[in-house]
């Protein structure tokens, strides 16, 4: 039994978002293997989940999207209720709120860390398309107005941080998942994908102005984007236990 703070790592499931990307075999036991090495706790629950499907306010709440969590592809066995108690228990927090769907282009069928991400405990940046004709306009819509109606464990209300979307981003006539809230915080720093785009610099300023503590770094991804991901994508944090 883990006691207070001590570490340990949780083996989920791995399938590849939604079994996209075979084989993952080898994939799906690094966490055992991490476990091992460092002669860690290790809990293997049955469940398909991924880092970027989830995101933390640092108090007890978890933000996901039912457009992954809920996929058939991940875990079909399962109601939202018993997913809901999977990320209760195995994460230790206290409540789970749910969003809609993810970008257009997420191979990852609507990852969390693409859409809206916390700065703090009551604070969120989410991504708002401001072209009505873009295929993302309504759904990250529909998003914003979760948002505005969620309530925190305390009943209170989510301070919301509009960020802005870069212009699509298309690769061998294909839309990639470009989004400024795919960002990196780092102990000193955020680094922040940018694309060559003119909202670049004023999605720099807002991140900025949601961490005065860290440096708010730009870096073109527009190299890394094709791969369908960027710089959280590319991350794990470990907790400072």
């Amino acid at each position: 039994m883990v006691k207070g703070n001590e570490k340990a790592v949780i083996d989920w499931g791995y399938n590849a978002w939604g079994g996209k990307y075979p084989p993952f075999d080898l994939d799906d036991v690094v966490p055992t293997k991490i476990a091992k090495h460092f002669d860690l706790p290790l809990f293997t629950p049955d469940i398909v989940m991924e880092g970027g499907s989830v995101e933390f306010n640092g108090a007890g709440t978890v933000l996901t999207t039912t457009a992954c969590l809920l996929n058939e592809n991940r875990n079909p066995h399962l109601t939202k209720e018993q997913i809901e108690q999977y990320l209760l228990e195995y994460y230790g927090q206290d409540q789970v709120l749910w969003l809609g769907d993810g970008i257009v282009g997420d191979d990852t069928d609507g990852h969390i860390d693409d859409i809206t991400r916390f700065v703090n405990e009551d604070t969120v940046l989410t991504v708002v398309e401001s072209n009505p004709l873009d295929e993302n306009y309504i759904l990250l819509q529909e998003n914003l107005e979760a948002l505005k109606a969620m309530k925190l464990k305390d009943g209170r209300s989510l301070n919301i941080v509009e960020l802005p979307m870069p212009s699509p981003v298309i690769f061998e006539d294909t839309r990639l998942p470009a989004s400024y809230a795919n960002f990196y915080i780092a102990n000193a720093a955020v680094v922040v994908p940018t694309f060559n785009d003119v909202n670049d610099q004023k999605a720099l300023d807002i991140i900025q102005g949601c961490f005065p503590d860290r440096k708010v770094v730009g870096i073109n991804s527009v190299d890394i984007i094709w791969g369908l991901g960027s710089f959280h994508c590319l991350s794990q944090q470990e907790p400072a236990v």
